[in-house]
């Protein structure tokens, strides 16, 4: 999707980490203000933003960009700071630490759209 040619390090000013830590099956949306601030956002926040317009998960927007999951971590990272995004956190485990239900249902959806 992203026909920029640079190292997908650089994207991220050589982070690999960030202050907001993303699980790979958190959804992450665009909100109104990520429009209103276009002129302001990276050029890969805009793709994401224009990505995310429908739910996506963490890995799914890595696999769509083609970009390490750690980048894309840091990125929806910022965008979540910036409030570009909304992050819709679940309880992806039970009590007793098993993936919940629900998390697993949507990996088996998942698995059978591929």
């Amino acid at each position: 999707m992203s026909t920029l040619r640079v190292r997908p390090y650089t994207r991220t000013g050589g982070r690999t980490r960030s202050a907001t830590t993303l699980a790979i099956e958190t959804i992450v949306t665009t909100n109104e203000r990520a429009g209103r601030d276009a002129l302001t956002s990276t050029a890969e926040h805009r793709i994401i933003s224009d990505l995310c317009r429908l739910p996506h998960s963490v890995a799914e927007v890595a696999a769509t960009l083609r970009l390490p999951l750690g980048v894309v971590r840091v990125l929806l990272a910022d965008m979540s700071d910036m409030s570009l995004i909304n992050v819709h956190a679940e309880e992806a485990v039970d009590d007793k630490g098993r993936p919940s239900l629900d998390l697993m249902e949507r990996v088996l959806a998942g698995l059978r759209q591929m």
